[in-house]
């Protein structure tokens, strides 16, 4: 893995067309430094002064979505097309190549599956702490991977999904190049001392929702499924709790020692938005609220809220943080 830049030159990007160990560094990796287009000059002056002082490295991707043409506007990218590690973002390309399958007829969401307890990766999992033999069906699985990122339950999916080369072979026919699942996928096992259980762009995790909410990442039934299952998430504490309650979101969390990432894409009120943050090689390892790359997290969401609702006067209740 690259080595953590503590100073970093903005990327901005407008476009119309359209990754559980500790990341490898190498020292004085190069970066990319081209500037495409520079057409928010407020907005990446905001984001410029909340990478700056972080410790680690931070990639960024941003646009809107055009619901008329299916492009994308007001992009912004930082380091967008850099690999980093997925942590738990890893189960949205699990839950794309399940619904495959189940589209496919091979799954079936409401059948009941035998939980083993051999199965259980312990720590706070709902799964782990089910009685050996219970049953369960497939869409109860498929949720808890989502809204509480079980990983009993995930590595149990991914096993339904095809396994990391089926998921895998699913990314590289739809044109995912950086994002694959390295955990218990053969052949990957560099990747996966490098990354952990996945790896990914910011650009393309956020690619991944963006087409799911427009009905082109399974097909028009699944997608629109899909989508109401990342609108559920326990873990609301980071870039959700910068948006108003009651504004819908779709994302997926992610963390690990040296890395936090978020996902999500809005259904704002002047228009749809969506963003990837991903860290990496951070110094602050430790996971309060406090942590550097969840403060970002926040700070970068409610930096996008402002810039895309400026009009809206909203803003956390007075003592909403004792919920963290």
């Amino acid at each position: 893995m690259d080595a953590m830049t503590r100073r970093f030159r903005l990327l901005l990007v407008l476009l119309f067309a359209p990754s559980f160990v500790a990341c490898r560094a190498t020292p004085d990796a190069p970066r990319s430094t081209q500037i495409q287009r520079a057409d928010a000059p407020e907005l990446a002056a905001r984001l410029e002064a909340l990478f700056e002082p972080f410790e680690g490295r931070v990639g960024l991707y941003v646009a809107r979505l055009d619901p008329d043409d299916r492009s994308t506007a007001d992009a912004f990218a930082f380091d967008a097309d850099a690999t980093y590690p997925t942590a738990s973002l890893v189960k949205v390309p699990i839950l794309l190549a399940l619904y495959e399958r189940i589209e496919a007829g091979e799954l079936d969401p409401h059948a009941l599956l035998t939980y083993d307890a051999q199965r259980s990766r312990g720590g706070e999992d709902l799964l782990a702490s089910f009685q050996d033999g219970a049953a369960i069906t497939l869409s109860k699985l498929i949720h808890l991977m989502i809204a509480f990122s079980d990983n009993t339950a995930s590595v149990w999916l991914q096993e339904l999904a095809g396994g990391g080369a089926g998921i895998n072979a699913w990314l590289a026919e739809h044109g995912y190049e950086h994002t694959r699942v390295n955990s218990r996928t053969a052949g990957r096992e560099d990747d996966y001392r490098a990354f952990g259980w996945g790896q990914t762009t910011p650009r393309e995790m956020a690619r991944m929702l963006a087409s799911i909410r427009r009905g082109e990442a399974v097909g028009a039934r699944a997608d629109e499924e899909m989508y109401r299952v990342l609108c559920r998430t326990y873990w609301d504490s980071e870039a959700l709790s910068a948006l108003p309650p009651w504004i819908q979101a779709a994302s997926k969390q992610g963390a690990v020692n040296r890395s936090r990432s978020e996902v999500v894409l809005v259904n704002a009120p002047s228009g749809d938005y969506v963003f990837c943050l991903i860290t990496a090689d951070q110094v602050d390892t430790s996971w309060g609220a406090d942590n550097t790359g969840f403060v970002l997290l926040r700070d970068v969401s409610r930096v996008l809220w402002e810039h895309f609702e400026g009009a809206d006067t909203w803003s956390p209740a007075e003592g909403v943080d004792a919920w963290r």
